[in-house]
């Protein structure tokens, strides 16, 4: 698929960023898929149905009511872009993304994005499984420390003490979840490139996904 390029890669790496950064370079849509699993999540706790309750998820999964309106995001028609960026919506989605019903209800509607044009994705598993045909498959990633400093930044928290902690241990506990969970696992595909983002600013990183395309997909 020389339209779409995937970006995988686990929470606060920056991938949401560099992602649409590329998509509003080359003109292309932008999917968030990460996004949807939020969005179940919070929907489900909205409805009384437990994160473990594969089949009622996927139920809500599949009559998701949401709409995409430009930077805003819409549940029910509230607008919700804020609340599915909470620490708790966070677990919440990693929960409902190991169940398999969850993830299959899902699929259709995450290939959909592509069928209007070029579409830059950014999830967890956009390469292995969703777009497994991607022109481009890039894996974006930084240390927990790091991630968790520039949410810390985010969030106006000094990088230290006890609510710092927390985030670190909120992004480590997502990594686990992400990467041991038996359906579709977080890990980079032999085919995609790593961005290691470490010590690399958000310009650098948009250039370097850039350059990959150029050589991979013009």
């Amino acid at each position: 698929m020389r339209n779409v390029i995937a970006i995988d890669g686990p929470s606060a790496s920056g991938k949401g960023t560099v992602a649409a950064r590329v998509a509003r370079e080359l003109g292309w849509a932008y999917l968030d898929s990460g996004a949807l699993y939020r969005l179940t999540a919070l929907y489900a706790r909205e409805q009384g149905v437990t994160w473990t309750d594969e089949a009622a998820v996927a139920k809500l999964a599949t009559d998701l009511p949401v709409v995409f309106d430009g930077e805003r995001v819409l549940l029910n028609g509230c607008d919700v872009g804020a609340t599915i960026r909470s620490e708790a919506i966070g677990m919440g989605a990693s929960k409902v993304a190991a169940l398999p019903q969850v993830r299959e209800a899902l699929l259709q509607r995450q290939r959909a994005f592509a069928e209007n044009g070029g579409l830059v994705a950014d999830g967890r598993d956009m390469g292995s499984v969703v777009f497994p045909q991607a022109c481009l498959k890039v894996f974006l990633t930084a240390s927990a420390q790091v991630r968790a400093a520039r949410r810390a930044k985010q969030l106006g928290i000094a990088c230290g003490g006890a609510e710092f902690d927390r985030i670190l241990a909120d992004i480590q506990a997502r990594d686990a979840a992400d990467t041991n969970r038996s359906t579709a696992p977080l890990r980079q595909l032999p085919d995609a490139y790593l961005l290691n983002t470490d010590h690399m600013g958000i310009e650098e990183a948009v250039n370097q996904v850039l350059d990959w395309f150029n050589r991979a997909c013009a």
